[in-house]
């Protein structure tokens, strides 16, 4: 989708074409809206071609990833070590409160951003049934493509509540 009548018609069908176009002194503030309407749309793929704006939305797709991850391999962590060195707290606490701090940002700084519901795609077969990249004047866009994050969501949240809980009960165990 190019041209400004295209970015009324964004349904969460289409997708979205942000292209590389310098026609004015803000265009990098023009790439950014064209970003937000084509989120806010709910498009199924977005295709960026400005190199910066891309980057700069893979990057942070690809941290609210690493929070997400390392929120849910360290409360399983800390709650598979607290069963196993369950009288050494030094060990299975720490993995306890990083789960706990990375699902804490995730939430703070990502919950509620239109990104989270996007991920960047890689796979170059997936990359191979969109006719329209051919067409393309960037030679490596990015494309974001939506998922449903909703599964996701619940499970490094289940997962840190989790290990809150076992953690306290550890800790009340030695403690008592």
């Amino acid at each position: 989708m190019d041209g400004a009548g295209d970015r009324a018609e964004l349904h969460p069908s289409n997708v979205a074409l942000i292209r590389e176009v310098y026609d004015s002194d803000n265009a990098q503030e023009t790439f950014e809206m064209e970003l937000e309407r084509a989120l806010d749309a709910n498009c199924m793929a977005i295709i960026i071609e400005p190199m910066k704006l891309g980057d700069e939305t893979a990057r942070w797709i690809t941290v609210g990833n690493c929070l997400h991850k390392t929120a849910v391999v360290s409360g399983l962590s800390s709650i598979f070590t607290g069963l196993i060195w369950q009288e050494i707290p030094a060990i299975y606490i720490p993995l306890g409160a990083l789960s706990t701090i990375c699902t804490s940002l995730y939430t703070i700084g990502w919950q509620f951003d239109p990104c989270v519901n996007y991920q960047v795609e890689t796979d170059s077969r997936t990359l191979a049934r969109m006719p329209i990249l051919t067409m393309l004047t960037a030679n490596t866009p990015i494309v974001i493509v939506r998922k449903n994050q909703t599964k996701r969501l619940y499970l490094h949240c289940g997962v840190t509540l989790t290990t809150i809980a076992f953690c306290a009960w550890r800790l009340y165990k030695i403690l008592k």
